[in-house]
């Protein structure tokens, strides 16, 4: 089997390692795997150790005619058996050049919402008729697929999986923070955007003025002062609240945390914020969106309560202050669920049977 992935690997090397370190098993597993991404890949190194053949090609756009006839070439002069693209821009591309080729043509849909027959630019990507397979990174995105998505294409949910090696940063110190042990501090890790739903964490904490040692943590792109201050000013916690907007040692500030909140309206696929405080045993409350209850088991590993109900998130949070050694709990609980339910390890097994039945299905 030979395989084509084109992907994009501009992000940091934690952000695409879910995504490489499945090629790489792929590969040791008796896949011929060739990976078309930017040459200045953060993972390059690792990929070419695996044995992986890298080819630099970063795509620009939707419609290129130099980069469809780049990867027909390399498709023909590879034998490949499938291409697997993992954003717009390559599965725009991709499906294109895959036109009248004999070869399977795989895309990857990360997150809920925003496909529907009636959109005519959704047929330049997951609803091209040259789409034979679409993966689902949970099975929340599956279900939503399936209402626009023909019969013959073959829907798959597999799982982004991870591995608890890959987590053995140390956590960041409160005191350089202010913070101090006596603080119970709920961290989120999110770019603030409407849909991340923020502003009901915010009015959460709101609710929670009886807890004296309450602090709030936010992270991520628009969670600063400037953006949420009057926001914070109008329920009461901006003392209580360290806005720090983008950090790159998020992972690290997250495990201060005694909580890990992700709030979103809509539109979750299988969050990575979430995967990493439950990989660092933080007991995590999310909203019953996209793939949230699929990661977190309600009452065992986190809680996981109704989209845009403020109070549902402060409730949840004042069990976890009540009770620090149920919220212990549920964090060692959220740390094996990873382990044992969103393993690399699966994903590397999923794929290939994948692949081993679109072979089937093609010959």
């Amino acid at each position: 089997m030979r395989l084509l992935c084109i992907s994009s690997h501009a992000d940091t090397r934690n952000s695409v390692r879910p995504e490489a370190e499945s090629f790489i098993g792929l590969q040791r597993n008796g896949v011929d795997v060739t990976v078309m991404t930017q040459q200045d890949s953060s993972y390059a190194d690792d990929l070419q150790r695996a044995g992986i053949t890298l080819l630099h090609q970063q795509l620009t756009r939707k419609f290129s005619w130099q980069q469809m006839r780049r990867i027909r070439k390399e498709i023909r002069a590879r034998r490949i058996d499938a291409v697997y693209a993992f954003n717009n821009k390559a599965i725009c591309t991709s499906a294109f050049a895959c036109i009248g080729l004999p070869v399977a043509m795989i895309s990857y849909r990360g997150q809920t919402g925003n496909i529907r027959r009636v959109d005519p630019s959704a047929y330049l990507t997951h609803l091209h008729p040259r789409i034979d397979a679409i993966v689902g990174v949970s099975q929340s995105v599956v279900d939503d697929l399936r209402r626009e998505v023909s019969s013959r294409v073959v829907l798959k949910r597999i799982y982004k999986g991870h591995s608890l090696e890959w987590y053995n940063e140390p956590p960041s110190e409160r005191g350089a923070l202010g913070l101090d042990n006596t603080d119970f501090v709920v961290g989120c890790v999110a770019n603030n955007r409407p849909r991340k739903g923020v502003e009901f964490l915010i009015r959460a904490c709101g609710q929670l003025a009886d807890v004296p040692n309450l602090r709030l943590l936010l992270i991520g792109s628009g969670m600063d002062e400037k953006t949420l201050g009057p926001l914070l000013q109008s329920n009461g916690i901006a003392d209580k609240t360290l806005a720090l907007g983008p950090r790159s040692d998020a992972t690290r500030l997250i495990q201060t945390c005694n909580a890990a909140v992700l709030p979103s309206i809509r539109r979750e696929g299988l969050p990575k914020t979430v995967i990493e405080a439950m990989a660092y045993g933080v007991p995590t409350v999310v909203t019953d969106t996209g793939g949230n209850a699929e990661l977190v088991a309600h009452g065992e590993s986190g809680f996981v309560v109704p989209v845009e109900d403020a109070s549902a998130i402060s409730g949840a949070l004042r069990e976890l202050h009540g009770d620090r050694e149920r919220a212990s709990a549920m964090g060692r609980a959220g740390k094996q669920r990873i382990e044992t339910h969103f393993h690399v390890s699966a994903t590397v097994r999923e794929t290939r049977d994948l692949l081993n039945l679109l072979t089937l299905k093609r010959t």
